[in-house]
Order: C-alpha cells, then sequence, then structure tokens
C-alpha cells in the first residue's frame, strides 16, 4: 500500500516507555510511501536513541531549539513547513500539558506553535495519569484547538496495571492518520459490503467454498472508512483481521449472508458486493460425517443460493449497488450481461487468474456510460480509486443520495 504517497509526515516523539513503538510506526508509514522527519524531546532520547530513527526514516534526527544544522537557525520554523501532517506518538501528559498552556521550551513543543500543518497526538501514559483531572482538562483545551487525538487505548500498561491510556498500536495509529488525511467523499454515507467466500456444508467437516481471500473486500471497507463513511461488512470465513472502526457481522453460508445483508441493506446509502457467493448449497446437510470406508461417495443434491446482489437492487428504494463479476473468459461480455441482468448501474470485473485469492488485481469498471480499466496494483490501491469513482456516480445519483426508488 502506498496511501501516504507523495505525503511529508513530522514525528514528534516524547519520553515514554511506548517510544518504541514509535520506530515501528516510522517503519509503516514510510512502507505506506511517506518522507517522515522525526523530532524527540530530550527525555525520548532516554528510552531509543536518534540514530535508530534516522536508520528508518533515511533523515536527521533533531533534538534541539538551537540545531545549527538549520542554515538560519530556526529550526521550529522550517521543520514544520512543507509538512502534511504533524503526528506526536508518543504523547505523554507533561507534552500535553505544555501544549494546553501554549509553553515552547524545547524544539518539538516550540514547532506546535509555529506550525501551519494538522496536528494529531497518540497519548500513551499511565490510566491515573490519564484520567487525572488536570489531564482531562488539558485534553479539552487541545481539543478545543483543534487537535485530532488517536487513542488512548484499554489494556494492559507498562507498570502492570490495566486501564485506559495504553498507546494505540503502530497499525491503528496508521490507519488513523491515512483516514484523517484522505478526502471525506463518502462523509455520512452508510456502505454495506460483503466479502469472502462462503461455505455450504455438505457435513459437519466439508463443503463447497472458493478460493477467495476476502482482500479485496476489506480494502474496500477500509477505503470507504477512510473517506468517511459508516461501514458495516458481512464476511464469510477469511483470515483477514477486521478493517480498524468497522462494523463486521462475520458469517458462513450464503443464507446466512443473505439474512445479514437484507437486514442492512434498507437503511444503506452503497451496497458493494464483493463476497464470492457459493451459487449452489447442498439440500440437506448430513449431521454426521460421510466415512469414505462404506465404498460409496456421497449422495447429495445441489440447489441455487439467492441471488444476494438482484434481491437489493430490487428493493423499493435501493441503495447504490456495485458489483463484482470474476470471469475466467470473454470478461467484457460476461460482466456487461451480468450488470443489466442484476439492474445495476456499476459491475467491477476481473480475470480470475489477475485476482483471485492473491494481493494485487486487475479490474474494470463497467457502467452504462461504458467501460473503465484500472491500472494493475496493490488491492488497497485499486479499492482507493474505486471509491473515489463510485463518490463520483454517487454525487449524480439523486443528489447524492446513491438511492433508487423502483416501481
Amino acid at each position: 500500500m502506498m496511501e501516504l504517497q507523495d505525503k511529508t509526515i513530522l514525528l514528534g516523539v516524547c519520553g515514554g516507555v511506548a517510544a518504541y513503538k514509535a520506530a515501528i510506526l516510522l517503519r509503516d508509514m514510510r512502507r505506506a510511501g511517506a518522507r517522515v522527519r522525526v523530532v524527540m524531546t530530550e527525555s525520548a532520547t532516554r528510552f531509543i536513541t536518534p540514530l535508530t530513527f534516522q536508520a528508518l526514516s533515511g533523515e536527521a534526527v533533531y533534538t534541539c531549539l538551537w540545531d545549527d544544522r538549520i542554515p538560519n537557525g530556526m529550526p521550529h520554523i522550517e521543520l514544520s513547513r512543507g509538512v502534511d501532517a504533524i503526528l506526536v506518538a508518543s504523547a505523554t501528559a507533561d507534552f500535553l500539558a505544555r501544549m494546553a498552556a501554549g509553553r515552547a521550551e524545547d524544539l518539538l513543543s516550540t514547532l506546535t506553535l509555529a506550525r501551519n500543518a494538522p496536528l494529531f497526538v497518540a497519548p500513551a501514559m499511565n490510566r491515573q495519569m490519564w484520567e487525572h483531572p488536570a489531564t482531562r482538562r488539558n485534553v479539552g483545551l487541545l481539543l478545543g484547538d483543534g487537535v485530532c487525538f488517536f487513542g488512548p487505548a484499554f489494556g494492559e500498561q507498562a507498570c502492570g496495571d490495566e486501564g485506559e491510556g495504553r498507546m494505540l498500536e503502530p497499525a491503528e495509529i496508521l490507519e488513523s492518520l491515512i483516514a484523517a488525511l484522505t478526502p471525506k467523499r463518502l462523509l455520512g454515507k452508510k456502505v454495506l459490503l460483503t466479502a469472502g467466500p462462503t461455505f455450504e456444508a455438505i457435513d459437519p467437516v466439508r463443503g463447497i467454498t472458493n478460493l477467495s481471500s476476502g482482500r479485496m473486500g476489506y480494502a474496500l471497507a477500509r477505503a470507504a472508512m477512510q473517506a468517511g463513511a459508516e461501514v458495516s461488512l458481512i464476511s464469510g470465513p477469511v483470515e483477514l483481521a477486521a478493517p480498524y472502526g468497522a462494523c463486521v457481522t462475520r458469517v458462513t453460508s450464503a443464507l446466512e449472508m443473505r439474512d445479514a445483508v437484507l437486514k442492512d441493506a434498507p437503511t444503506a446509502d452503497l451496497f458493494i458486493a464483493v463476497a464470492a457467493v457459493a451459487d449452489y448449497r447442498v439440500e440437506k446437510a448430513v449431521s454426521q460425517k460421510h466415512k469414505k470406508e462404506s465404498g460409496k461417495p456421497p449422495d447429495f443434491k445441489l440447489v441455487a443460493n439467492p441471488d444476494i446482489l438482484a434481491e437489493v437492487a430490487a428493493l423499493a428504494h435501493a441503495p447504490f449497488c456495485v458489483g463484482f463479476a470474476a470471469e475466467s473468459e470473454n470478461l467484457e461480455k460476461f460482466a456487461e450481461e451480468k450488470r443489466k441482468r442484476k439492474k445495476i448501474p456499476l459491475i467491477v470485473g476481473n480475470l480470475v487468474q489477475d485476482g483471485l485469492g492473491g494481493k494485487t488485481n486487475r479490474v474494470t469498471l463497467f457502467s452504462e456510460h461504458g467501460r473503465y480499466p484500472i491500472p494493475p496494483g496493490d488491492k488497497n490501491i485499486i479499492a482507493r480509486r474505486l471509491i473515489e469513482h463510485i463518490a463520483d456516480l454517487l454525487e449524480k445519483t439523486d443528489a447524492g443520495t446513491g438511492r433508487r426508488k423502483n416501481s
């Protein structure tokens, strides 16, 4: 993923045990495409060395307000210029207090005053410190000043206590940062998605399924949340972590997925049917495992599963519906036929050899306006481009509501 491509982030690190997580966060931001400048407080250098951050960032690390490596002698001005965001992680109780009071006594606190970029903080402290009235007052003041908080989380702390105050994990902070810097094209929209395969039981251990990994659906859920949507994800059996911030309902069979979808569809603005739902199920699964030693193959009858996407598209007040078509040949013919048959405005087509089960994909969009290929790449990047395209279509549909009235 390269969601922070062409972004420059100033990472501020304060003194505390959680400072080690900032190194992991820096690595992850770099992998997401960001250029990262690091500024540390003096106390932070007692927990982790500047050399570590220099090696990970490929940039000089700054700790002193009087650093003479800045030609004009004003590092608090120069370092905060040209950055897309300032992120302080970890942010201690002391640093929050100094920011709330507007104090400028070291490089990091001074540049947070001299900034013209958004400021994000990921607090990390003992639970009693986080719950102290003084800290709560300082947080309130900073929120009023437009500072955005990521966390803290509830959990076990270095001191042995358990409670709120623990710094979010680096992956959660990265997700929050990407979301904060993403244009909110779907703000106020409710998005319902399906992802992964379904599993249709034959007996207690065997079933009918497919090779879908769920990655495309999960990537789209993530991209929709980053674009400001409220996301409900109905997921078949996959080995993927739930997208941070999404409401996830886990199901196994096509009938379970249908029930979950129809429960949420009436209030959704957008429905994206990504799941590879099994076309057929066993009419009556047996309660005991079939034994090969019997010498007879299992005898069962297949019946068709419901067409979830077509049912949603046929609702009296249907959400804007997007389908997926994974084909092994004749992609353009079969995808366009599927779009017209299900009476939906947009279908995303791909050849199974290009994306099924993998981390990358090559897709083409088919709508009444024609076909639109998206360059091949990582599914997270394709998901962001799909969401941007869908947002464009939503803005042109029923004044942006996305809903269609079926007669």
